[in-house]
């Protein structure tokens, strides 16, 4: 078969050889070809087509297949185009064959031939990537692509060649140089506004977002209002994975929540990291929560001597025991159930493992859970834990602990923020010259975690609805799980020991739009699934602060991390609060709340309401 095919390009070629010289000579003479004329361009082709086979065969013309014509293939025929030019006068002056070749034909000849057989396999490859890849995939959906620079270009050449049951009618970019233009033969159509449009007149229902580097906002612009036209909206793979080779570009995908609200990739000082973490021993407590989990898998890209999992969680503590060897065989796994609370406990995993960092991630973080009959769970979890743990690793020498807070640890309004805050006054208190180097890092919202409003959505969503809004007006500040965790080890790198690192969160954005894009993104109409608003829960604010500002925070010389101007913490409050906690027995919930207040000034508990 392949020998068959040879011979059917090289006949082609001979003919294309053969037509392009009588051509140059029709068109040499005026569009027309005399008798004597024709007899002298058939006399000198008995020695023009010999000399022309040699020279297709030297530049190895029919290695290539045809349906992957390209750049190269079109340069070896420019060559031998340009070598036939050169030794097809010296064959027929040496061959004095007496034949007068007019100048003009020996410039148009070659011209002719790089025209025919280089226009001949482009031709044949597009139709064979379009007409024939529809044809033979008759289940082939159109669609549309929003972009038209380089990975669009991948995309189009992967889907001419994958068994994805997909061909593009056109494409969309914002670019007026780049509309009317032909991208492998698919032309630009308009602007990416225009989608819904194109939409209709091309009779496509998808629509995939070739814009990996594209900033969040302008793909969640675009998301919606494609999603709101009634378009299917797909992306390709992250930039990362794909540069990796990890993924191919034709890896489509449903585009997700994570694509719209996350940002741009973190920078991290990979050289400072390893040397902060590479051969040491790491703990991490709440190693199974949604942010611990995903800490424990970032460390682990540094190659610690050893990990070590500490988890009050069973199930937790198993999931992270079976998924991480798997992804990091060679790592050093050590899984320990504990409580925080437990100072025997904690000293004695500290004693076993002697860490060199320390990444407490164990907390109560659900506001109105631990808002009333939960508050003296919460203390003494969020406060009495940190303490326990931070006495623990400064007895054993760790070098550094760092510390998970939330935003709502600044003028907190709740039991959780109060607190998450007095742990930051807890390694504020612990600090000393020449120790263990204490640090807390402060944010928002992570997207997926288990406290997460997208989680509840998704599954009200799933029901049919109603989706529950607490307020038309109340917004929050989003980031990846894989963000957070990022930005928790720069921040260990650069704590030098009693700072509070603020996260640059980035906008905030209002919960009831999340709700109307999470609809929209399920395929749902949003008229279908209401959304119903059932007021601010207990402890509930209506504007989160993270005091990322010039006023209250100090810059740092990463983008995304501030220190934050906090009040500074002394030992006095610190001894009492310690005697205070330890005491044994349980805590009404109004004195936890005044108690919490006396220590935490700017904690405004609503003391009637949690009486009543």
């Amino acid at each position: 078969m392949p020998s068959f095919r040879i011979l059917i390009i090289f006949l082609h070629d001979l003919l294309a050889a053969a037509f392009a010289w009588l051509l140059a000579y029709w068109l040499r003479l005026n569009l027309s070809l005399p008798p004597q004329y024709l007899d002298n361009a058939l006399a000198t082709l008995f020695w023009v087509l010999p000399l022309q086979v040699v020279i297709f065969w030297r530049f190895n013309l029919y290695r290539g297949l045809w349906r992957f014509a390209s750049l190269p293939d079109l340069q070896r025929i420019v060559l031998a185009a340009g070598t036939s030019a050169v030794l097809i006068p010296l064959a027929l002056y040496l061959t004095r064959s007496g034949a007068v070749v007019p100048r003009a034909v020996l410039v148009l000849y070659p011209l002719l031939l790089i025209l025919i057989m280089g226009g001949s396999r482009i031709a044949y490859r597009i139709w064979k990537e379009q007409q024939l890849t529809v044809m033979l995939r008759p289940d082939s959906k159109p669609v549309l692509v929003a972009g038209s620079g380089e990975t669009a270009d991948s995309l189009l050449r992967e889907l001419a060649h994958s068994p994805v049951p997909l061909h593009a009618v056109g494409l969309l970019d914002d670019s007026p140089d780049k509309q009317g233009r032909l991208v492998q033969g698919i032309p630009v159509l308009g602007k990416l506004e225009e989608a819904a449009v194109w939409a209709k007149k091309m009779g496509a229902q998808d629509i995939v977002l070739a814009l990996p580097s594209a900033a969040h906002g302008v793909r969640r612009r675009i998301t919606q209002s494609c999603a709101e036209a009634g378009l299917n909206v797909l992306t390709v793979p992250p930039l990362e994975d794909m540069v990796s080779g990890k993924v191919a570009v034709s890896n489509l995908r449903r585009i997700e929540l994570d694509d719209l609200l996350g940002r741009d990739p973190v920078q991290l000082d990979n050289s400072g990291l390893h040397e902060l973490l590479a051969g040491q021993t790491v703990l991490v407590t709440g190693a199974g929560g949604s942010i611990g989990s995903e800490l424990c898998r970032q460390i682990a890209r540094f190659k610690p001597g050893s990990l070590v999992l500490v988890e009050q969680s069973e199930l937790a503590l198993y999931a992270m025991e079976q998924e991480l060897p798997q992804r990091f065989p060679e790592l050093r796994l050590a899984p320990v159930i504990g409580d925080v609370k437990n100072a025997a406990r904690m000293n004695q995993i500290m004693a076993a493992h002697r860490p060199a960092v320390v990444f407490h991630a164990a907390a109560y973080k659900h506001v109105p859970l631990m808002e009333n009959s939960n508050a003296w769970e919460a203390v003494r979890n969020n406060v009495l834990g940190t303490q326990t743990v931070a006495a623990a690793a400064q007895a054993h020498g760790v070098s550094k602990f760092v510390m998970i807070s939330t935003d709502k640890a600044v003028n907190p309004t709740n039991v959780m923020g109060a607190t998450k805050r007095l742990a930051e006054m807890v390694c504020q208190a612990l600090q000393q010259t020449g120790g263990t180097r204490f640090i807390s890092v402060r944010f928002g919202n992570v997207l997926g975690s288990s406290g997460s409003v997208i989680p509840k959505f998704q599954k009200q969503i799933a029901a049919g609805g109603p989706v529950t809004v607490t307020h038309p007006e109340i917004t929050r500040y989003f980031m990846s799980i894989p963000e957070a965790a990022q930005l928790v080890l720069q921040a260990a790198l650069m704590g030098q020991g009693g700072e509070i690192f603020v996260l640059d969160m980035g906008e905030p954005v209002k919960i009831a739009e999340l709700a109307k894009l999470m609809i929209t993104l399920s395929g749902a109409e949003e008229d279908s699934i209401s959304i119903q608003y059932t007021g601010l829960r207990p402890g509930e604010k209506l504007y989160e602060e993270l005091l990322a500002d010039d006023e209250s925070t100090l810059p740092t010389p990463h983008p995304k991390l501030r220190v934050a101007r906090a009040r500074p913490a002394d030992m006095s409050w610190h001894t009492e609060c310690l005697t205070w906690m330890a005491q044994p027995g349980l805590r009404d919930e109004l004195e936890v709340k005044r108690q919490l207040n006396i220590w935490v000034p700017e904690y405004k508990p609503d003391l009637h309401a949690s009486h009543s």
